[in-house]
């Protein structure tokens, strides 16, 4: 689908840039969900990096995931990639 995410890249401050199929970019802010639920794990930082895409989606190896139809809804969006470090 146009939707799906093909990029992501864990960013500082526990956000996300992403881009999806159709060329969209954008950062992410996991932040607000942290606290809820199978989220919580994400807090570790070691393991908040091991995102993943799969099938279209953000996925972690504990099973949580973002789709991308909340990604497109709540990212911030972006021109450019940010600058890596």
């Amino acid at each position: 689908m146009h939707w799906d995410v093909k990029t992501v890249k864990p960013l500082p401050d526990h956000r996300l840039y992403v881009e999806t199929e159709d060329g969209r970019r954008g950062i992410f802010d996991l932040t607000p969900y942290l606290d809820h639920g199978v989220f919580r794990e994400l807090k570790d930082e070691g393991y908040f990096n091991r995102v993943n895409v799969l099938l279209g989606a953000l996925t972690w190896p504990h099973g949580q995931d973002i789709a991308p139809e909340t990604l497109l809804a709540e990212m911030t969006p972006v021109r450019e990639q940010p600058a890596w470090n």
